[in-house]
């Protein structure tokens, strides 16, 4: 299974969390200590999508294992931004290996990861899937279930469902024809992140700098909190709330 994070907060650059830290991205993908579902390596491509300013995200997006790209530790020290998005991937078997496969998925300020697999792709999909325009499914990035459920999203978004309930929305009518699937999603605007925890593990860690969301704590930080299984994490610079899917009420962390 895939490895995923988000930052939102003050300007800085990616590169701690993608190459620096005790346990960044890149060693989550040779490294994991939490594939549930199987997986030991996320050698099939990465991802970074990043915010400059006043500019709708740019992505960057190779379909090798990130410790073999020689240019991504320049161009991440090169940056610096509010927010980001990254991503390396395990393909599921039978899924292609290629660019359009990799998050993070976008459209305007949208960034879009997800940490899973649909049970009984594609058969389990097909009728949710006629439910999109033509047009959605014939620009898919890609042949697999990461980029039709982003397509499904943003056709939720595109609707005008707020970003929260388009989300676990998402979630659990994925769990209605597909039970047994893994979707732990990742989605940001460049202000917010908004994340779920379904049958995958996920962490948050805030502080006066920002928030992170990631599939494994990148370091020892006490701050990291685990989150539980089946809830939503909906997080801004200065907040975190956890989210209950398929109930009302949230709570907040310390």
């Amino acid at each position: 299974m895939c490895r995923h994070l988000a930052y939102v907060g003050a300007a800085c650059s990616p590169t701690r969390l993608l190459l620096a830290a005790p346990h960044s991205l890149t060693r989550q993908s040779h490294a994991p200590r939490d594939m549930r579902g199987g997986g030991t390596v996320n050698v099939d491509g990465f991802g970074l999508g990043w915010y400059p300013a006043d500019a709708e995200p740019v992505r960057y997006r190779r379909s090798g294992p990130i410790w073999a790209d020689a240019g991504l530790p320049e161009l991440a020290a090169s940056l610096r931004t509010r927010a980001f998005l990254a991503a390396v991937r395990s393909a599921t078997p039978g899924m292609p290996v290629s660019e359009g496969a990799c998050a993070p998925f976008g459209a305007g300020r949208w960034l879009f990861s997800h940490n899973g697999i649909i049970a009984g792709w594609p058969d389990s999909m097909a009728e949710l899937a006629g439910k999109l325009p033509i047009t959605d499914l014939l620009r898919l990035d890609a042949p697999t279930d990461s980029a039709l459920l982003w397509a499904m999203l943003h056709d939720r978004l595109r609707s005008g469902q707020p970003p929260e309930s388009a989300v676990t929305g998402l979630v659990t009518e994925v769990e209605r024809a597909a039970p047994g699937s893994r979707l732990n999603l990742l989605l940001t605007d460049g202000e917010r992140i908004i994340a779920t925890a379904w049958s995958h593990a996920l962490s948050v860690r805030g502080d006066s700098s920002g928030v992170v969301i990631a599939s494994e704590p990148c370091d020892s930080d006490p701050e990291w909190t685990p989150v539980p299984d089946r809830h939503a994490v909906v997080a801004t610079r200065d907040s975190v709330d956890l989210v209950p899917i398929n109930a009302d009420r949230s709570s907040r962390t310390p």
